[in-house]
C-alpha cells in the first residue's frame, strides 16, 4: 500500500485496477475524496482511507481529506463543493449508488465546476454482488457529460489523472466506470510523478457554479451542455487513449474500449485470428 504513495517514477507495481485509479487520482494532486463504499468499487474508499493522512508527495507529508459519507448523493455533494472551491476531488460509488446521487447530479451538470471533479462509478454486469444490474453509460449519455472506461490496469489509473484534466477543460463532471471484471482484477502498473505543492480552497462566487445560476435558465444551460459535446468529441478523437493493435492492414476490424477489449482480444487468440 505504501508503494501507491511514493513518489517512485517509473516503477511497475501489481495493483487491483481500483488502487490504479486511486493512484491516478493521487497523481493528479487530489485533495478531497468522498465515498459511499459498494462492492465493486469498495477498494477505492479502502485504499484512500489507508492512505489519506500519509501521502509522501516529494518526501513531504501532506494532509488529504477523504470521508465515508452518509449516502453517495451526500458524498458527490461534498466532492463538488471541493471543486466549486478550486480543489480537485473525486467521489466513488457503485452502479446502486449513482441513482441515489442522481438529483444532484442532473443539477451540477447543468451548472458545471471550477476544478476538475471526476465521480468514479462501478458498474457491476452480472450482478455477482449487487440486488441488479444497471449500465451507467446511458446516464451520461442523459446527462451530457464524457465518460471514460479503462481498457487496462495501466488506462485505469492513466484515465482517471487525465479524467481531472478533461473535467477541467469542459468545466464539467467527468464520469470514470469500471466494471467487476477490470475493478477486481490485477496488472502491473506503471507509476507516474506525484505533483508538488498544495491547493488551496478558496470560493469565489463570479465564477461557476453561482454566476452560471444567476446569469442562465436551465433550458440555456441545457443548451450549453450540448454546444459542449462537440468540444467534447474533438478532445475524444486526439485523445492518445485511442490505440490499434494488430496487422497494418487487417480484414477485419473490432472496435471496443473497457472490458471488451479484455474480451475481444481472448476471443481473437482462441480462434487464431491475430493476423486476420
Amino acid at each position: 500500500m505504501m508503494e501507491i504513495t511514493e513518489d517512485n517514477v517509473g516503477k511497475k507495481i501489481l495493483l487491483l485496477a481500483n488502487e490504479a485509479i486511486t493512484r491516478g487520482a493521487i497523481e493528479a494532486g487530489i485533495d478531497v475524496a468522498t465515498t459511499y463504499p459498494g462492492t465493486p468499487s469498495s477498494e477505492i474508499a479502502d485504499t484512500f482511507s489507508k492512505i489519506a493522512r500519509n501521502i509522501t508527495k516529494q518526501n513531504k507529508k501532506q494532509s488529504f481529506y477523504f470521508e465515508y459519507s452518509t449516502n453517495e448523493k451526500v458524498a458527490l455533494e461534498i466532492a463538488a463543493a471541493a471543486s466549486f472551491s478550486e480543489i480537485r476531488a473525486l467521489s466513488a460509488m457503485k452502479q446502486n449508488g449513482l441513482n441515489v446521487a442522481l438529483d444532484f447530479l442532473a443539477n451540477v451538470n447543468l451548472t458545471g465546476v471550477n476544478r476538475g471533479l471526476v465521480l468514479a462509478v462501478c458498474d457491476d454486469p452480472g450482478a455477482i454482488s449487487s440486488t441488479n444490474e444497471q449500465d451507467s453509460r446511458h446516464v451520461a449519455k442523459m446527462l451530457d457529460l464524457p465518460l471514460l472506461e479503462p481498457a487496462t490496469f495501466q488506462e485505469a489509473k492513466d484515465m482517471t489523472k487525465w479524467a481531472f484534466e478533461l473535467s477541467e477543460e469542459i468545466k464539467n463532471v467527468c464520469l470514470l466506470r469500471s466494471v467487476t471484471r477490470i475493478s477486481h482484477a490485477r496488472g502491473n502498473v506503471v507509476l507516474g510523478e506525484l505533483p508538488m505543492g498544495e491547493q488551496r480552497a478558496h470560493f469565489d462566487i463570479l465564477k461557476r457554479p453561482y454566476a452560471s445560476i444567476v446569469a442562465a435558465t436551465p433550458p440555456q444551460l441545457h443548451q450549453r451542455l450540448h454546444q459542449n459535446i462537440i468540444r467534447i468529441r474533438e478532445i475524444y478523437e486526439q485523445s492518445s487513449f485511442n490505440w490499434y493493435q494488430g496487422p497494418e492492414k487487417p480484414d477485419l476490424l473490432i472496435v471496443t474500449c473497457g472490458s471488451g477489449w479484455f474480451f475481444s482480444q481472448e476471443a481473437v487468440e482462441i480462434l487464431s485470428k491475430e493476423d486476420l
